[in-house]
């Protein structure tokens, strides 16, 4: 079934974000920009891949339609996640946004190395964060055309 805003359909989106402050950040982004997309969050890398696997307690787990990725993340960090995501046949054609506050260029050339769709470095102040979810939301749903779900 394709997810796009043409046929109202909300799309689901996976954040994988271990600062509290952020995902309040982005809940609220979402909220005040009225997106309808669904937002599930995981706090670390290791929980990322066992909700993608559906495994464990995600068991039921939505397979999201966009993956917004944090890259310092604990168990495991965006890096391994990302490449775990890219590697894997049914996994690997969902994209995946890299939402960091590294603007550092090693992060950014390796992020793309390992095929992320798009690197956006979170800005602090919460109006230009909120512009920058609103852009991406807009960007992943109303111009992209994203891959059926499996």
């Amino acid at each position: 079934m394709s997810a796009d805003r043409e046929s109202g359909t909300p799309i689901e989106v996976l954040l994988v974000e271990d600062d509290p402050g952020d995902v309040l950040m982005t809940q609220e982004a979402f909220e005040e920009h009225k997106v309808r997309n669904r937002l599930t969050v995981v706090s670390d890398g290791a929980e990322a891949l066992s909700y993608l696997r559906r495994e464990g307690q995600f068991t039921n787990a939505v397979r999201p339609d966009l993956i917004l990725l944090d890259l310092n993340l604990p168990k495991r960090d965006g890096r391994e996640v990302l490449e775990e995501i890219k590697k894997d046949d049914e996994l690997g054609r969902i994209p995946v946004v890299v939402l960091t506050t590294s603007s550092a260029d090693e992060d950014i050339l390796r992020s793309y190395q390992l095929h992320a769709n798009a690197y956006v470095t979170k800005p602090v102040d919460f109006e230009r964060f909120i512009a920058v979810i609103r852009q991406i939301d807009e960007f992943f749903v109303s111009v992209v055309k994203l891959p059926p779900r499996a």
